[in-house]
């Protein structure tokens, strides 16, 4: 009987290629099943970025208009594109969350081997937090998303020799368009620092072709300047950038403690538009393990850039609490280093022994599955039915949509939100009462009109106040 091979099986010479290929394609799937699974309408954040985003005009971006700028253009195109609806708000987000996807896989390769990165990379694109990142239709993703894109590029031109200069001029122009989003100055200037005191990656630097470091230097002050003069015409750009509106230096602390609570909050639910834990148990003790491991060679870059990150995030979070999902990209890095030191640790028990190696697969798969798979229903489910959360969405716009055509709708309440809608539907949006015309209002005319009888509601079976919409119609008095 002819000897079995592993390493010559199909399955086993293309296992991290099928892996990657599964992966993709679930997470791919997610993506663009978000406003449909799991918030189940808008939060007042997103309301407000759709908002500002849709008025957005040349006038306003040439007069200093720039804070989250590509964001908002592209959330811009895809409203006007589709009309006002959920998956328009979030699209930009879903678009957004595939490319920071993407490069998160991508990063963690590099670092790291392939089944490593591989298992990591599917705790954090599969994650409750980088879920809801993408499915949130508010620039708060870029947060996430301009770092993760800026270390990939530092990655790209740190593991070369004799680095391209086209990722060179990538990373400058990255670098020239994240200071347009909040905090990100502060990772530009840690950027600066990191390099400048990180032995190795100072040698690399000194060591890169002069002529692109030159244009590249050039290119990043240009956008700097770009901004300087914005600040100057616009003085209120600085503090959009710097802080969270309203900040004060005394909330510094408090913001820190309110940000992270969500993180720790494995036995409690909070209120807010996060879905507490932030991070699951499991996921945080094996980011704990990663930590712990990287103190052996702290001083490698690899293993330093992920504490430093989680001193940025506690930075970032006093100043604006919902910046706390910052903590996804040091958490994946850390969370690669601790499947690294698990399973090299297993590995070395057995060096010798394939039989071992092989039953490391049956506790692996039972660990990720507790992992992936209550996660993934968390966040399908607690979204839906967690009052904490879910009182924090509204489906209006999805019922204005499905129950009204061509009527004169009253709005009170963020008007100029709701007057989107006019560009894609027959309906009228008004903030006053119309004389002699039937007319639907967005909750219920307050006091007594004598003149307009109720004549239908409107309900959503997801809020606890269930009558949405009242449609009423106009009689003369004495009719």
């Amino acid at each position: 009987m002819k000897k079995i091979i592993i390493s010559k099986l199909f399955l086993y010479r293309y296992r991290f290629i099928i892996g990657y290929v599964l992966l993709g394609i679930a997470f791919i799937v997610l993506l663009f099943s978000l406003p449909r699974i799991a918030q189940t309408g808008l939060s007042d954040t997103e309301m407000n970025s759709a908002t500002s985003s849709y008025y957005l005009g040349k006038n306003g971006i040439l007069n200093g208009d720039l804070v989250d700028l590509p964001y908002r253009i592209v959330q811009k195109f895809s409203i006007v594109f589709f009309g006002l609806s959920t998956y328009a708000v979030k699209l930009p987000s879903i678009l957004a969350g595939l490319a920071l996807g993407l490069m998160l896989i991508l990063l963690l390769n590099r670092w790291f081997k392939s089944n490593v990165s591989l298992l990591a990379s599917s705790l954090i694109v599969l994650s409750t937090p980088f879920l809801f990142l993408a499915g949130s239709g508010t620039p708060l993703i870029m947060i996430v998303f301009w770092p993760t894109l800026l270390l990939w590029l530092g990655s790209k031109i740190q593991g070369e020799k004799r680095p391209k200069p086209l990722y060179s001029f990538a990373f400058a122009i990255a670098m020239l368009l994240s200071i347009f989003t909040p905090y990100m100055i502060y990772f530009a200037a840690f950027c600066v620092f990191f390099v400048a005191f990180q032995p190795h990656l100072r040698f690399i630097v000194k060591d890169l072709p002069k002529l692109p470091l030159v244009l590249v230097g050039l290119i990043i002050i240009a956008g700097f300047a770009v901004l300087g003069i914005s600040i100057y015409n616009h003085p209120e750009t600085i503090l959009q950038l710097i802080a969270a509106e309203g900040f004060e230096m005394s909330s510094f602390l408090p913001n820190i403690a309110k940000g992270f609570a969500p993180v720790f909050a494995w036995h409690s639910t909070m209120e807010g538009i996060f879905l507490s834990p932030l991070l699951s148990l499991p996921s945080f003790a094996l980011g704990l393990i990663g930590l712990f491991s990287t103190t052996k060679g702290f001083f490698a870059s690899r293993n330093s850039i992920a504490t430093m990150l989680l001193v940025f995030c506690v930075i970032i979070t006093g100043f604006n609490p919902d910046a706390v999902v910052f903590v996804i990209l040091p958490f994946s890095i850390l969370m690669a280093h601790g499947l690294k030191y698990i399973l090299e640790k297993w590995y070395g028990l057995f060096p010798e022994n394939p039989y071992a190696r092989i039953s490391a697969l049956l506790p692996l798969t039972i660990l990720f599955g507790i992992m992936i798979i209550p996660g993934l229903l968390q966040y399908i489910y607690g979204y839906r039915y967690n009052p904490s959360v879910a009182d924090a969405f509204t489906d209006d716009v999805a019922i204005i949509r499905h129950n009204l055509s061509d009527q004169t709708l009253l709005v009170r309440d963020k008007f100029d939100f709701y007057k989107i809608l006019e560009a894609s539907t027959d309906l009228k949006i008004v903030n006053e009462l119309q004389d002699k015309a039937d007319i639907a209002v967005l909750g219920s005319l307050e006091g007594e009109h004598e003149n307009y009888a109720l004549s239908r509601i409107i309900t959503s079976p997801r809020r606890d106040n269930s009558d949405i919409i009242y449609l009423y119609t106009y009689t003369e008095k004495g009719e």
